[in-house]
């Protein structure tokens, strides 16, 4: 086995575990107080924190940009012939 699978059949069995062992009624609030099972917060967080895990973690989709002439095969201009000014200072 991979280590991948290794780790996602730990942390369902982690998350099971948790989940089962939460089954009381807790108050919640959401835009009025509720009785929700603890079951079902930890497990809509965990589903929250999956997803989000999932797309911050997916490989970015490149641009392709379009090459041009230049970019192929880049053309260098000849050596221009130092100015006698410019021969004088460097000397």
């Amino acid at each position: 086995m991979r280590a991948k699978t290794i780790i996602i059949i730990i942390i369902t069995v982690l998350v099971t575990v948790i989940l089962m062992k939460n089954m009381d009624e807790v108050n919640f609030w959401i835009f009025g107080t509720r009785s929700v099972p603890k079951l079902a917060v930890l497990g809509i967080m965990f589903f929250i924190g999956a997803v989000v895990g999932f797309l911050l973690g997916r490989p970015r989709k490149k641009q392709q940009t379009e090459k041009t002439d230049q970019q192929i095969s880049p053309t260098f201009e000849a050596k221009k012939p130092l100015d006698p000014a410019d021969e004088d200072y460097i000397n």
